[in-house]
């Protein structure tokens, strides 16, 4: 039998905040234990205290394996992301309608799997698209004044 859901609010009380803190932290170190060793995989958990007090878990003593993987995996993330945005880029220069820029973002949205994604992702993704946007907007205008300046000329 499970317990019942608990009310996530800041405690008041700053003795019972200290007591729910050590056994919150001492059950996200247990479950790290466990996921590393049911899984087989490489964890690495840090956690500071409200009084700046630094709790660490890794596993086989590989923390700076661990965050020397965490680095080139983020570095290289921000690298398709900067290939795939003038790769979109490229796409939409050719782009008239706004059924074409639809469909191109669809594409990739389904391509990069979105549901699986974070707020910042998202939040990047959203912000390059707007960027895509707005380049397809100048490219539209400079295609109507060319032709508003084709059709003064007739």
């Amino acid at each position: 039998m499970g317990r019942g859901k608990v009310e996530l609010k800041r405690i008041q009380d700053k003795v019972s905040r200290q007591v729910s803190f050590t056994k919150r932290q001492n059950g996200l170190m247990k479950k790290a234990h466990e996921l590393f060793m049911l899984r087989d995989v490489d964890v690495a958990v840090f956690v500071f205290s409200g009084r700046n007090v630094l709790y660490e878990f890794s596993t086989d003593d590989s923390m700076p394996e661990i965050l020397n993987r965490y680095q080139d995996y983020k570095h290289a993330d921000e690298e398709v992301r900067k290939i795939v945005q003038k790769e979109l880029i490229l796409q939409c220069r050719d782009v008239r309608t706004v059924d074409e820029l639809t469909q191109i973002i669809q594409r990739y949205l389904n391509d990069q799997k979105v549901q699986q994604s974070d707020v910042t992702e998202l939040c990047q993704l959203e912000k390059q698209t707007e960027s895509i946007l707005q380049q397809v907007r100048t490219i539209k205008s400079q295609l109507m004044l060319g032709v508003v300046k084709t059709c003064k000329r007739r």
